[in-house]
């Protein structure tokens, strides 16, 4: 029988939407939707990209620690962001300089917005904790 590990931020968007930042079921990790919150649950930096996509991998940072895994363990990702085409280039260099010379499966949606007025990404992925750290 899997063991479940649940990760929280302990945010209060947790509470209020239902749902943990990330499960552990087995050797996998799926992590829900980091995005720019800071240790309070407080959105951070509306309409800042730059800012936003670095407080969001902070945050995916955290999760990471929280399961001994590291950014190469991540086997896929799914970016979600709010003018796309204005991004594109910011989101192409903020994923090279988290990730390095790794590369996970990537999908990146063009949304027209997301949860809080002023977020412009968001960003999910499946964490592979069998693979070499």
């Amino acid at each position: 029988m899997a063991t479940i590990d649940v990760f929280n931020h302990e945010v209060p968007a947790e509470s209020d939407f239902g749902y943990s930042q990330a499960i552990k079921s087995g050797d996998l990790i799926h992590v829900s939707g980091q995005l720019s919150l800071d240790e309070a649950g407080e959105f951070l930096y509306a309409d800042d990209f730059a800012a936003q996509l670095k407080q969001t991998y902070a945050n995916t940072d955290k999760v990471l620690d929280h399961y001994g895994a590291t950014r190469n363990q991540v086997v896929s990702q799914t970016l979600y962001v709010v003018n796309l085409r204005q991004n594109a280039a910011a989101t192409a260099e903020g994923n090279l300089g988290y990730f390095g010379a790794h590369r996970p499966a990537s999908t990146v949606f063009g949304v027209t917005e997301l949860t809080f007025l002023g977020q412009v990404i968001e960003i999910s992925f499946v964490i592979d904790t069998r693979l070499p750290a």
